[in-house]
């Protein structure tokens, strides 16, 4: 079986303690204020970010996609999960605390199947500066 796997990461230092940035980060349905990486984050089962629950995420030049998340540490991390003919998408997001009471958060997306090798040719850019812009954006809300 043909699985390709292609990994994008972007992680950042933020001046806020993880409390404060999770409360950013798992408020998921207000990203678009934040980041010019997301222009609509619907939610189909809840506001909250919890266990399962779907939501769909329009970004720029992209077809909006569906998004159920798949694991959640509430506090810690979360990870999402989309389908596309050819490929699965998995969108992570981690927080670690820092001994100077900093914060380091990593956000990524992990992509396999027959296609994740073109979808990097195609638009392997463009998702990188989209976790870019994503991550400066938590940088920013985090430490307003």
């Amino acid at each position: 079986m043909y699985d390709p796997f292609m990994r994008y990461e972007q992680t950042i230092t933020v001046r806020a303690d993880q409390a404060r940035a999770w409360a950013v980060l798992a408020a998921v349905t207000t990203w678009p204020q934040w980041t010019s990486s997301m222009r609509e984050v619907q939610p189909l089962d809840g506001d909250e970010l919890a266990l399962g629950h779907r939501f769909r995420v329009k970004q720029p030049g992209m077809p909006a996609l569906v998004w159920r998340v798949s694991a959640l540490q509430v506090g810690d991390s979360f990870t999402w999960e989309t389908h596309s003919p050819g490929v699965r998408t998995s969108g992570f997001h981690r927080l670690a605390a820092n001994p100077d009471g900093t914060t380091s958060i990593t956000v990524g997306v992990d992509q396999t199947g027959p296609v994740a090798r073109l979808l990097d040719l195609l638009i392997g850019a463009r998702t990188r500066r989209f976790l870019a812009l994503e991550a400066a954006g938590l940088k920013a809300a985090s430490e307003s």
